[in-house]
């Protein structure tokens, strides 16, 4: 189990990062790579820096450990400057992982996961129990710990690169394009694993990346960047697909942005419709009783325990009782926790009106319709951002930790 000191997520573990003003100026450039660039990132969320290339993303991130050393402005984390410390002392005390990895090759993966601690003087016995306890943490297997990082497949590398840099306790974290170079199954296993364990960590993480579909799925906030390191909207995912800022935004989320907002919801989060329930034997004047004014113009069918068998027609209402046998089947069966927007293709395939939603024990919750979920999507509610990102649905994510654990297994059976 993680300690407090990785599992801790008040005040004391995280802390908000501010920019004020940061501007960077190249000698020789007659614009600038970032200009007065001005906000805050709380403390213990995921910010996305993200934009087209040249636009700046990577120099803001790097000037908050110094890497790139502002011109005019200030960045603060908590209530400190960054100005106030030394570019070596700040970068021991920021986490950083990048593309690339940047593991020491020479050195075994427990010797790279503690290498800040051990520059910052720990004790051997306490850099080691560090180590085990970072390994238990990213899914690894303690007989690794000797080996080389050439002998690990690269997602593996990539998950020994962020316990490195969450080795010292940070109260920061830089993340830049860490999972751009890896193939698109383990990037999502990768983004779904990093977002479990932001959940525990609850760190201040500065994420770049290009994509905006990572961008949507990894930040609690995203910050668009144009050309000339302006920031064209600082916003939640949900506010910057559904109210984007200008038709730079716009363009740059793509027109698909109703269904990527269908993306961070289950179906839980919409308020759904009531269907009028009717089961076998019922009398059909009873029924046809609650069809008034009901929401759904149809009667569902249910057994003694609600669970939906199917809907009523007109015909079968014809007669005095309700039959067992239901005229139109139930069609797609949805779950509370179904992402949303599966749960739109689903009604699409199927090509049905309404589909019944039930909860864990499979009995009936409320109805899904297409229209329900349009007159969503033009609501204020669609702005409004209902999880954050480490709450989020993620997509895949029972086969990507299915595959997870296929690899744990794997590299078990190698380092035997």
């Amino acid at each position: 189990m993680p300690s407090d000191e990785l599992t801790e997520k008040s005040s004391a573990g995280a802390s908000p990062v501010r920019y004020a003003g940061a501007t960077k100026r190249y000698p020789g450039s007659a614009k600038a790579a970032v200009e007065d660039l001005t906000l805050e990132v709380p403390a213990g969320e995921i910010c996305v820096l993200v934009g087209p290339s040249g636009c700046g993303k990577t120099t803001a991130m790097r000037m908050v450990n110094r890497m790139v050393e502002i011109s005019e402005g200030d960045i603060l984390i908590g209530d400190r400057s960054v100005r106030d410390r030394s570019p070596a002392q700040l970068r021991r005390e920021i986490g950083y992982v990048i593309q690339q990895v940047g593991l020491f090759p020479h050195r075994t993966i427990a010797e790279n996961i503690v290498a800040v601690p051990q520059l910052l003087g720990w004790k051997k016995e306490r850099a080691a129990a560090r180590g085990a306890e970072l390994l238990s943490l990213i899914g690894l297997d303690p007989d690794l710990a000797d080996r080389y990082p050439a002998q690990r497949s690269g997602g593996q590398q990539q998950r020994v690169g962020v316990a490195r840099a969450l080795a010292a306790a940070p109260l920061v974290m830089l993340m830049d394009e860490p999972f751009g170079a890896i193939d698109p199954i383990s990037r999502e296993r990768l983004q779904n694993e990093f977002l479990r364990l932001q959940a525990e960590i609850g760190k201040t993480v500065l994420f770049v990346t290009h994509d905006i579909d990572e961008a949507i799925k990894m930040g609690d906030r995203i910050a668009i960047m144009r050309e000339g390191g302006k920031v064209a909207q600082y916003a939640t995912p949900a506010e910057v697909l559904m109210d984007p800022a200008d038709e730079f935004v716009e363009d740059f989320v793509g027109a698909d942005r109703a269904l990527k907002r269908l993306a961070l919801m289950r179906v839980s989060d919409i308020d759904l419709w009531k269907a009028p329930l009717a089961q076998v034997g019922q009398a059909t004047a009873e029924v046809r009783t609650e069809l008034d004014g009901a929401e759904v113009p149809y009667p569902l069918l249910v057994d003694g325990d609600r669970r939906p068998l199917g809907w009523l027609s007109e015909r079968d209402l014809a007669g005095e009782q309700v039959p067992a046998k239901p005229d139109s089947p139930l069609g797609p069966l949805l779950d509370r926790d179904d992402i949303m927007r599966d749960a739109l293709a689903d009604l699409l395939q199927g090509e049905a009106q309404y589909a019944a939603v039930v909860d864990h024990e499979g009995r009936i919750d409320g109805v899904l319709s297409v229209e329900i979920i349009s007159e969503f999507l033009k609501s204020p509610k669609a702005k409004t951002e209902e999880h954050s990102a480490v709450e989020r649905p993620r997509s895949a994510e029972r086969a990507s930790e299915t595959a997870g654990d296929d690899e744990r297994e794997r590299a078990k059976r190698e380092a035997l």
